[in-house]
């Protein structure tokens, strides 16, 4: 594994209707939904480490802590930013930003943990046998 400090993952993504929290229970707002952002937000620290991994290594997310600080509209465009904050063995701590083409619209934290994909996923698949 080659994950570093300073390493990032940015994704830009247009907000559509899709990703309204009106499509989380949250009726009549038709703004960007948190559930959406954090999934952009583990997105972009993917994209900031996976190409850094090994062979049949893979990340999985643990922690997400953000504060979602501004509305976007629908149609605006969200860029996600996750650098590596820390690297503690398997641990990988992130520093997350969100921004529309206003405004810094959410910051926060979020954490993944590298593992082996075939023993994880036999684990779950363990889990769903019963």
């Amino acid at each position: 594994m080659e994950v570093t400090k300073g390493q990032t993952g940015e994704i830009e993504r247009m907000v559509t209707k899709e990703e309204a929290a009106s499509r989380f229970g949250n009726q009549r707002v038709e703004v960007f939904a948190t559930p959406v952002l954090v999934a952009w937000m583990e997105e972009a620290a993917i994209v900031a480490v996976h190409p850094h991994l090994e062979e049949g290594q893979g990340t999985v997310g643990t922690m997400v802590a953000v504060k979602h600080l501004a509305a976007t509209p629908i149609g605006m465009r969200v860029k996600v930013m996750a650098r590596v904050k820390e690297v503690d063995g398997r641990r990988l701590l992130f520093e997350v930003e969100a921004y529309d083409q206003k405004e810094k619209i959410a910051e926060g934290e979020h954490e993944r943990f590298v593992v082996n994909l075939s023993k994880f996923l036999d684990k779950a698949a363990k889990k769903a046998q019963g």
